[in-house]
């Protein structure tokens, strides 16, 4: 991981928008013990993958992060919490810490992916202070 994992805040994923100056989707994730808003600029297949599970939407055949959830079932593999660790050049970098058969993994993944596997799996999600620090905002009101 490229932040520290003990310096991580738990994140409530608020959902995804889309930013109005770029027509662009955004994943907002809220910190749960405080004010801050991490906006992640994200693909459209991403966005729809995570809006569809935030919804209960099931598609008639699995999109790519069903089938990873699948495969996590099937294998006995426990995604126990993502954390966006990392922020260069604009390009925010996640890592998904894993379980299977009592040996732990540490993933790098795009946060997207990432975000798209924990809605389904119900994994929490953690922003490194680091990452807050350099690309968190406060909303007045999201209305």
């Amino acid at each position: 991981m490229n932040g520290n994992q003990d310096d991580v805040k738990l994140m409530h994923l608020e959902g995804v928008r889309i930013e109005l100056s770029s027509q662009k989707p955004i994943v907002l994730l809220r910190e749960e013990k405080g004010i801050r808003y991490l906006p992640i600029w994200i693909g459209v297949f991403e966005a729809t993958a995570i809006a569809l599970e935030m919804a209960g939407v099931k598609t008639p055949r699995p999109m790519t992060h069903d089938l990873i959830s699948s495969i996590f079932k099937k294998m006995g593999i426990v995604a126990h919490k993502i954390v966006v660790d990392g922020l260069i050049d604009n390009t925010f970098y996640a890592t998904i810490l894993l379980e299977h058969r009592g040996r732990k993994y540490q993933i790098s993944s795009r946060p997207s992916d990432a975000i798209a596997i924990a809605v389904r799996e119900k994994t929490p999600i953690f922003v490194s202070e680091t990452v807050l620090e350099a690309a968190s905002i406060v909303i007045q009101s999201l209305e």
